[in-house]
């Protein structure tokens, strides 16, 4: 038996709501532990970004029911995954590469 994907990363571009809605969807039903979404051109709407819209990185990790929570993280903010505890980025980071 597969093990599902551990983590999926979508860098937002113009189709942002494919990203923010139809994919995370996608993930969530595939059982994807843990899925990112970088707007680093603060494209989303402001729900997500604030008003004024700022870059940001979001991790989406499934809970043990198989929900995704979200977690943003901007500026120089340490990026923190559940999945991938080891890992040590900042949203700047991230958001500038």
């Amino acid at each position: 038996m597969e093990s599902p994907i551990q983590l999926a990363v979508e860098v937002v571009s113009t189709n942002w709501e494919d990203d923010y809605v139809d994919k995370l969807d996608e993930h969530e039903r595939l059982g994807i532990a843990e899925y990112w979404i970088i707007d680093y051109l603060a494209i989303g709407k402001r729900e997500y970004l604030g008003n004024p819209k700022n870059p940001t990185a979001f991790v989406f990790s499934l809970d043990a029911e198989g929900k995704y929570h979200r977690t943003q993280f901007r500026d120089n903010e340490q990026i923190v995954s559940p999945t991938f505890p080891e890992l040590v980025l900042t949203a700047a980071q991230v958001l500038s590469a």
